[in-house]
């Protein structure tokens, strides 16, 4: 578990603030970095005797004969979580070692620590983006996903859903926003990781559509507070082989919204996906053009208003802040330049879709 570089880095940094030297070895006894370059990848016997018995050993010139490879000083086991990781030891007088041996022994196993616990949670962080990555890869699922999951403690519960929120300028402090995201959801249910450089993926279990859409209203703000982001949310699906169906709706989500747009549901966007996806660009365009051929931005910011309420007078005139009257003389202005009426359905249709892909 300790591994030549953390030896190093232990080794330099300790050696700057005693003056002495200093040895790291692992649990065979093999010493990994030392100030004396000449005495690595040397079994050191002592620090073999501590390893085995994980006691501190103080070697004196009294007793030095009895250890092969040793000066005089102190040999001291190295534990991570109760697990013996390696031996720590200070050549040196061990009466002038006696008030720092402690100190230093602690001290290592606070590096040691700290740099494990940074490199299990990277692990756990690759370890996550290479399963998302095979979930919505396309291909037949291997036999270990399910295993994987379970070592990462996913709970794998349906239905799922797939989340991916788009930072217009990603911050250095990546791994900081990740585990902001980390803290909004019950454990086990998420998984969190990077799909593109200024893009997150979370994939969640067993979350009710209500519980979902009351979570994002949280979570939005919190994300704001680092950058612009949008989020593309998918349809959910019931099994993990339907996940990268979720993934695809949850990035045409984005693909297709407004880029004003925050929060965007796929399904406010399928039609408009499915137009594009299946259509040529020439081809929509000739058609959205044909349709809205002489209308100017007015009469089109006053159509798309119009059908967003529903096609209520009222509430149209009341969102454009205009009179009733004025309204109504606006579509029935659409009415003599298009030659389509925006209250009769099949007419609306063709006009809806037309601004839907204009605005794209």
């Amino acid at each position: 578990m300790l591994t030549k570089q953390l030896a190093d880095e232990i080794v330099e940094q300790t050696m700057i603030r005693l003056n002495r030297n200093l040895n790291v070895m692992d649990t065979n006894g093999m010493i990994l970095a030392s100030g004396e370059k000449i005495r690595i990848n040397k079994i050191h016997e002592g620090a073999a005797f501590v390893a085995k018995t994980e006691e501190v050993l103080w070697i004196t010139e009294e007793n030095m004969a009895e250890w092969h490879g040793t000066k005089p000083g102190v040999n001291m086991p190295i534990h991570f979580q109760q697990q013996l990781v390696g031996v720590i030891g200070i050549t040196g007088n061990p009466v002038d070692l006696r008030e720092i041996a402690t100190l230093v022994q602690l001290t290592t196993e606070m590096m040691v620590h700290q740099s494990l616990i940074t490199s299990r949670a990277e692990w756990k962080r690759k370890m996550k983006e290479l399963i998302f990555e095979e979930l919505v890869s396309g291909e037949p699922l291997s036999l270990i996903v399910k295993e994987r999951l379970s070592l990462l403690g996913f709970s794998i519960k349906n239905p799922f859903v797939t989340l991916l929120i788009e930072f217009k300028s990603f911050a250095p402090s990546s791994q900081r926003i990740i585990e902001k995201l980390e803290d909004q959801f019950e454990k086990n249910t998420v998984l969190i990781g990077h799909s593109q450089l200024n893009e997150i993926f979370i994939l969640i279990s067993g979350m009710t559509e209500t519980t979902l859409k009351r979570k994002l209203s949280t979570l939005l703000p919190i994300l704001q507070k680092d950058s612009f982001v949008r989020i593309g949310v998918g349809y959910s699906v019931d099994s993990l082989d339907e996940i990268r169906y979720s993934y695809t709706t949850a990035k045409n989500a984005l693909l297709f919204a407004q880029t004003t747009q925050h929060l965007i549901y796929f399904e406010d966007v399928e039609l408009l996906a499915l137009l594009k996806r299946d259509s040529s660009s020439s081809e929509t365009a000739r058609f959205s053009n044909r349709v809205l051929n002489g209308l100017n931005e007015q009469l089109r910011h006053s159509l798309s208003v119009y059908f967003s309420c529903n096609q209520n007078n009222s509430i149209a005139a009341s969102t454009l802040e205009i009179h009733r009257h004025t309204l109504k003389y606006r579509l029935r202005k659409i009415e003599e330049i298009s030659g389509y009426n925006p209250s009769l359905f099949h007419d609306a249709v063709l006009l809806k879709i037309a601004l839907l892909l204009d605005e794209k």
